[in-house]
């Protein structure tokens, strides 16, 4: 089966067996890798076919044998321009130190808009790039700045080893694929505090879920602290998700930015992340944007329908009222 803008659509018509399905995935790895998938069943990596192309795959175990699926990685990375990111994106990617956070469901776009950010400011400023995946993904030529790719499972054991030692290697801009425990969140805002550009990936669907998610991860006896460091290094938050055109040509991201301010520092120290929203509404000439507000954008646009948004929206009920959206639905 074949993901296409966003739909599933049968590829060959010809049903493989399990024997030929694993002669064509296992031909692709290493000993070390189908050792590793043997004993787990589980396997997630990148593979390159040359200049040509790159993949990240996933191998499983399922009822009827092995099973795998590729995401295309591409080759090119768009810049913020080809990318028609908004003004509160460019304003992170500006920044010299803080946390930045780019949020959103698996496929969501979420590697795409952190590489573009990467390629911006390897195209502007000198300094140390450094990346922590799981695994690589997009492999960015140096610019005007030095990168160093690391691996986790090939250069370095976990994301934990991982960040504990950036500290030490004299970078400037920090990306680490996905903060997975509350040991990684704690490093990464502590490597902040340092002066260091941190950009990090969580899944979670708006601005203030992320917020909360982070405070969460913590026992309840360390969430003041971590409230105290949070609310000190991260100076923004970038939720993402996509959604299909409505001509049917492609797909279309759609952001809410939430951006560091003094404002945002209180909110979480004090753990009123109710009112992130109408910070957001407030700090629009700011560059902030809310997920409501760009999704009844789209529908009045005419870039998306309205029963596409209304399925993204986080507050459902209030989005369904509004003037445009409720036309469309009436009439659909």
């Amino acid at each position: 089966m074949l993901r296409v803008k966003g739909d599933l659509i049968p590829g060959n018509p010809k049903v493989l067996s399990n024997e030929e399905i694993e002669g064509l995935l296992f031909e692709i790895l290493s000993p070390e890798q189908r050792s590793h998938f043997e004993d787990t069943k589980d396997l997630d990596f990148a593979y390159s076919y040359g200049t040509k192309a790159r993949f990240r795959g996933n191998y499983m175990g399922k009822t009827t044998g092995t099973g795998a699926v590729f995401r295309t990685i591409p080759t090119k990375i768009l810049t913020l321009d080809q990318l028609s990111a908004p003004l509160g994106i460019r304003k992170l990617a500006e920044l010299r130190s803080g946390l930045v956070l780019v949020t959103g469901p698996t496929g969501s776009g979420k590697s795409t808009t952190l590489a573009a950010m990467i390629d911006w400011i390897n195209s502007t400023r000198h300094g140390h790039i450094l990346t922590i995946e799981d695994p690589v993904e997009f492999v960015h030529t140096p610019k005007k700045c030095l990168i160093t790719h690391k691996e986790v499972g090939e250069h370095v054991p976990s994301f934990l080893e991982a960040i504990r030692s950036a500290g030490r290697e004299n970078a400037d801009v920090i990306l680490v694929g996905e903060l997975r425990s509350a040991e990684t969140m704690k490093l990464a805002l502590q490597l902040a505090s340092f002066g260091i550009l941190i950009f990090a990936t969580v899944h979670t669907n708006s601005a203030a879920a992320t917020i909360d998610r982070f405070v969460n991860a913590f026992p309840a006896d360390q969430q003041p602290q971590i409230r105290g460091m949070l609310s000190d290094s991260l100076a923004g938050v970038v939720a993402q998700q996509l959604l299909k055109r409505a001509d049917g040509s492609g797909r279309v991201a759609v952001q809410e930015i939430l951006i560091g301010t003094g404002a945002l520092t209180s909110i979480i120290r004090e753990g009123k992340t109710s009112l992130i929203n109408s910070l957001i509404q407030s700090g629009q000439s700011e560059g902030m944007q809310s997920m409501d507000g760009m999704l009844e954008k789209l529908v009045r646009e005419g870039v998306v329908k309205a029963h596409d948004a209304l399925e993204k929206a986080l507050d459902k009920e209030s989005f369904a009222k509004l003037p445009h959206v409720a036309k469309e639905l009436q009439g659909a």
